[in-house]
């Protein structure tokens, strides 16, 4: 769905709403939108007028590109001494004998199993349990680096962090300079959930707060370190605890510069304690990516989770702003589709990947962590893709 200038500008003009067609104009000429103008395009603003100015932003910045790396997973663990209500993933420590936990040499021979192959992360998240301390994961990555140094290390939510930094008595700085010595060279963007301290009162109140979440994301900016940032939508939010959300985030990227991306997550509820909240709609799903797009002025990267939100609806998001479907992943991935995701086992080879960006007419790029591209793959036959060990 391409929109030219004068297309998208026509929109603005022919808005009912005058107050819509302020929040266009602003956008058209690349003016930040405020608090109460994000929260009024969830009230007001139709789907049409959000996903034409969102595609439009992002085709000014992106044209058709569409970012994805080639990456695995891995899990160390789901037990875990925190209990999220939304959370399907994690078992209580108390109750460990009904999750998994994976030694040190699992681990690597996960690492090992990928040898050969043209991978270029591996993104380490699980449980918060408390024998995988600070220094179990500081060997871990060190392992990991003398095995294979040029593989991007991206590991650890906030929340795991805050965990393994107060049981090992050391600052956020102390602790994060520890680990990127170690070989940690970025932190993915889990944990965030929702800040408002109400909303995060009902759904993860035992872990750390948006205050600590954002110190140690703001820490990491300083040490060189880049982070992404995500939010957990479509629960008990309203729709100004999101925006709220944002605005902590986008305050944050003006004074660090430190984000890669923002990635939305849907809540999924299957087998939580939050089973009884039905999950947001396709539609308010495009709504969430469009205005994310549109507040998120100074985020160069959209991403939609794949795994999270099925193949198709992944490829509709490019017409709402995203510019990035992540990665192949690799099948190690639970913690969503014991969610009830609409993948149940998540994994793309780079053919998959390439074919399904061009499926809707978009430029398959492969990337690296940091966004630096790698391959574009616009002009590479499919078969060519899967016959090459090259590709794969």
């Amino acid at each position: 769905m391409s929109v030219s200038n004068a297309e998208v500008q026509q929109i603005a003009e022919n808005t009912d709403e005058k107050d819509l067609q302020v929040i266009a104009e602003k956008i058209i000429n690349g003016q930040r939108i405020s608090f109460d103008e994000g929260v009024l395009l969830f009230e007001k603003a139709p789907l049409p007028y959000l996903g034409a100015l969102a595609n439009w932003v992002r085709e000014q910045r992106h044209g058709n590109k569409t970012y994805f790396n080639r990456n695995f997973h891995i899990e160390p663990t789901n037990v875990c001494v925190f209990s999220c209500t939304f959370c399907s993933y994690s078992r209580l420590y108390a109750h460990r004998e009904e999750g998994w936990e994976l030694s040190m040499d699992e681990m690597l021979n996960i690492v090992k199993s990928y040898d050969g192959k043209p991978i270029t992360e591996v993104h380490i998240v699980g449980g918060v349990h408390p024998k995988m301390n600070l220094y179990f994961f500081e060997e871990l990555i060190k392992k990991i680096k003398a095995h294979r140094p040029g593989l991007h290390i991206k590991g650890f939510t906030a929340v795991e962090l805050d965990y393994m930094f107060r049981k090992a008595k050391l600052s956020v700085e102390d602790g994060l300079k520890l680990l990127h010595e170690a070989g940690l060279d970025s932190l993915p963007g889990g944990g965030a959930e929702i800040f408002h301290p109400e909303i995060r009162e009902q759904i993860c109140a035992d872990k750390v707060g948006a205050d600590g979440w954002l110190f140690i994301h703001e820490t990491a900016h300083q040490l060189g370190m880049h982070t992404n940032a995500t939010m957990l939508y479509g629960h008990v939010e309203k729709y100004w605890h999101r925006i709220d959300h944002m605005e902590r985030l986008r305050q944050l990227q003006d004074k660090t510069g430190g984000f890669n991306t923002f990635i939305p997550l849907k809540f999924r509820n299957k087998d939580n304690d939050m089973s009884y909240v039905p999950e947001s709609t396709v539609v308010e799903d495009m709504r969430l990516y469009a205005i994310s797009r549109l507040y998120m002025d100074n985020f160069s990267h959209l991403k939609a989770y794949w795994p999270m939100l099925g193949r198709q609806n992944a490829q509709l998001t490019l017409s709402f702003g995203v510019n990035d479907l992540d990665g192949t992943i690799d099948d190690s991935t639970k913690i969503y589709s014991m969610a009830g995701s609409e993948e149940q086992r998540p994994t793309l080879s780079t053919a998959q990947l390439v074919s399904l960006i061009k499926q809707v007419r978009r430029e398959p790029v492969e990337r690296d962590t940091l966004y630096n591209e790698i391959k574009n793959y616009t002009d590479v036959n499919l078969t060519e893709i899967e016959m090459n060990p090259a590709y794969n």
